[in-house]
């Protein structure tokens, strides 16, 4: 669950992630092609595609980030916050294209092994990576932990699958200089078959917010025990939820008592709304009133 976060916040956290990404992805492009001109190896070609479809996706990322952070119009009353599951759901075929290219590669070399060039190179390179990715996740998970952010999360799950094939590729770099050349493409084909099932990941995530599934039950429980703690609230029904970017959209039916006041069951529906606002701050609530 987010922290409260302020919507002025929220959108100055996604923009330090998403520029973040991008910056990180550029560098660690211009490293490891260096690396892999040096080297030749398939394992550090593996981790140069990576990190193209890293600034692709990025770039795409920050992008969609700045339109879905727009205030709602004429002709989006609900705000543009689909646009970040549709620039994920772009995300994952990106990535998705990236493990095919990289396996066609490793298979070549497989077919046509040649030896490796400066190994050392490769390792400093690699092992860069890893500390900048590392200092990149940091920043994300921050920026999750406080917008729920589905773009972002997107994108911090691939930088994770990163951290883990830099560490194969230093692995695989070692072992190829000691003797087992086979052992780089091999790693390279390990990395394109854990990239696609990032991918999947990605893409299932992405596909459900683009249809609208509900929030998580404990959200959902969540929202009832708010609901249920006003005095007067009698019952809940008809709780319709969705995720709209960073934003939850909350729709519930309040049953109270059927002699209140039209103020009074409006001010009961204020305080209600008010309780979930509290618990989910970009939260869209609409409560109608309902007769016990």
């Amino acid at each position: 669950m987010s922290e409260n976060t302020a919507p002025a916040d929220t959108a100055r956290l996604l923009k330090l992630a998403t520029t973040a990404s991008v910056v990180t992805a550029t560098v660690l492009i211009m490293g490891k092609l260096a690396a892999w001109l040096l080297t030749g190896s398939v394992s550090v070609l593996a981790s140069l595609v990576d990190s193209l479809m890293d600034a692709a996706a990025s770039l795409l990322n920050l992008v969609a980030v700045r339109v879905s952070l727009q205030p709602p119009d004429e002709e989006h009353r609900f705000g543009h916050g689909k646009v970040e599951p549709l620039a994920a759901l772009a995300q994952a075929a990106f990535i998705t294209g990236s493990a095919l290219f990289l396996t066609l590669q490793a298979v070549d070399r497989l077919l046509h092994p040649r030896p490796l060039g400066d190994v050392p190179v490769g390792l400093i390179v690699m092992g860069f990576a890893i500390a900048a990715t590392l200092v990149l996740l940091l920043i994300q998970r921050h920026v999750i932990r406080r917008t729920r952010s589905t773009i972002v999360r997107a994108d911090s799950l691939h930088y994770m699958t990163d951290v883990l094939t830099n560490l194969g590729t230093i692995a695989a770099l070692l072992l190829a200089h000691l003797g087992w050349p086979v052992l780089d493409p091999v790693f390279g084909i390990v990395v394109a078959v854990y990239i696609c099932y990032s991918a999947w990941h990605i893409g299932h995530d992405a596909f459900h917010q683009l249809i609208d599934r509900e929030l998580p039950d404990a959200v959902r429980e969540q929202v009832k025990q708010l609901a249920r703690a006003e005095p007067l609230v009698r019952g809940l029904h008809d709780l319709r939820t969705r995720q709209s970017g960073s934003v939850e959209i909350i729709q519930l039916h309040l049953e109270l008592d059927a002699d209140l006041t039209l103020g009074e069951a409006h001010a009961v529906c204020d305080r209600v709304e008010q309780a979930i606002r509290q618990a989910f701050p970009l939260a869209d609530v609409i409560i109608h009133q309902d007769p016990a």
